[in-house]
């Protein structure tokens, strides 16, 4: 359970459920009152005075919102309906035996990152995985994010772009839906799973107890073995557009590059890279065929100035600039010698850590473990010989090279 103070936690426990993402009145409510004692004027046990009335519209001018909605009044009727449900006890509980914990402003684990949206930082987390070792630093994470209905070429691009990532001691930022999204996270895991920052992180519209969509409920499960999955919303809520929306901000807050790799002209991607242009964050696009309308969007990002071209992971490292800048950074990645799996597809990746270091193995045992095809296993033999990465143990063994 989180480091912070029990009231504090169920506070905020209570109006993550209270509130939906980015409520601006609500945010500007605690920040202005405190968690504790928003949430007793938020359920009406506490009477709002004019000095407090008067410092959230002070939050909300200094974060440049007015207009309609934005008066405490009107926020206050539009919460009451929620308030018989609230059960920050039982939300925690159910968060607690899934494995995962909520996270608070006040922990020292928080991502400092996040603290970047101002008035918009979520309330809290609700997250599972390993947090033992914090969040991965802003600038050792980028978002890889696009299309749903992805193509062959989208979902082969960002899962080598996420593999190199990875690779160079980064973390995988996406949003854990089809397409893109779940090619990204399971590229990053599957080179991933050392010690050290966790692989990939996914950020989830709906409660983190539940695994949508339920087609990617394997994946997910690995992410909350190996990464981090997280939401800003309590536990068995369900997703809706605005959730999908607003959880955009979060993955590109938490990512010092967000990445494009395949978007309609229209596509919910475009709105975490707008997302990212706003905090300051670098965005890049990947190019995709003129006839394509999957990269439509990218090439909208590109022509209109919103973000740089990107091939490869080292570019995306170097996008980042100072605040990816470390030692092992894109420049020094560039003047390095190659590291074993670099310029690897996944399928090569995925057959080169099935290869045994002794005794040979033969194709249709390494098809098994690689969970590749026997064709697919044979040409990547072929390719990784070449590379002097795998060589025969005689005539049908094969075992990996002592390169």
């Amino acid at each position: 359970m989180s480091g912070g103070q029990p009231d504090l936690l169920r506070s905020r426990a209570a109006l993550s459920r209270l509130f939906e993402p980015s409520d601006n009145v609500g945010l500007a409510l605690v920040a202005a009152a405190g968690p504790v004692d928003a949430l007793r004027v938020a359920t009406g046990s506490l009477r709002a005075g004019n000095a407090l009335i008067r410092e959230v519209t002070e939050e909300l001018a200094g974060a440049g919102i007015s207009g309609r909605g934005s008066s405490l009044a009107e926020a206050l009727a539009r919460w009451a309906p929620r308030v018989p449900d609230l059960a920050p006890d039982r939300d925690l509980a159910t968060i607690s035996r899934a494995g995962g914990e909520l996270l608070t402003p006040e922990d020292p684990r928080w991502p400092e990152a996040l603290r970047d949206l101002g008035l918009g930082m979520p309330l809290c987390l609700w997250a599972r995985g390993d947090l033992n070792q914090g969040m991965p630093a802003l600038g050792r994470t980028a978002a890889v994010v696009g299309s749903r209905d992805s193509t062959g070429y989208g979902a082969s691009v960002a899962g080598d772009l996420a593999a190199g990532l990875v690779v160079q001691g980064w973390s995988v930022v996406s949003g854990g839906a089809y397409g893109i999204d779940a090619q990204a996270h399971r590229a990053a895991l599957a080179v991933g799973g050392g010690a050290g920052a966790a692989p990939t992180i996914a950020v989830m519209a709906c409660g983190a107890d539940r695994y949508y969509p339920a087609g990617n409920e394997d994946l997910l499960r690995e992410v909350v073995r190996r990464g981090i999955l997280m939401s800003e919303v309590p536990p068995g809520s369900s997703p809706t557009r605005w959730r999908f929306l607003q959880r955009n901000r979060i993955i590109a807050a938490l990512s010092a590059v967000t990445v494009v790799v395949e978007a309609r002209w229209r596509s919910g991607a475009l709105n975490t890279a707008h997302h990212a242009a706003a905090l300051g964050r670098e965005v890049g696009a990947v190019p995709g065929s003129v006839y394509s309308a999957n990269s439509a969007g990218c090439h909208r990002l590109l022509r209109d100035g919103s973000a740089v071209c990107v091939t490869d992971a080292a570019e995306i490292i170097e996008l980042a600039g100072p605040i990816g800048a470390s030692a092992d950074s894109a420049e020094a990645a560039h003047q390095e010698p190659a590291a074993v799996h670099d310029g690897l597809t996944i399928e090569d990746l995925l057959l080169l850590d099935a290869l045994p270091l002794r005794s040979g193995s033969p194709v249709e045992k390494l098809a098994s473990v690689a969970g590749l095809s026997v064709p697919a296993v044979r040409a990547g033999l072929a390719r990784l010989e070449l590379e002097n990465l795998a060589v025969r143990d005689g005539l049908q063994l094969w075992k990996r090279s002592r390169r």
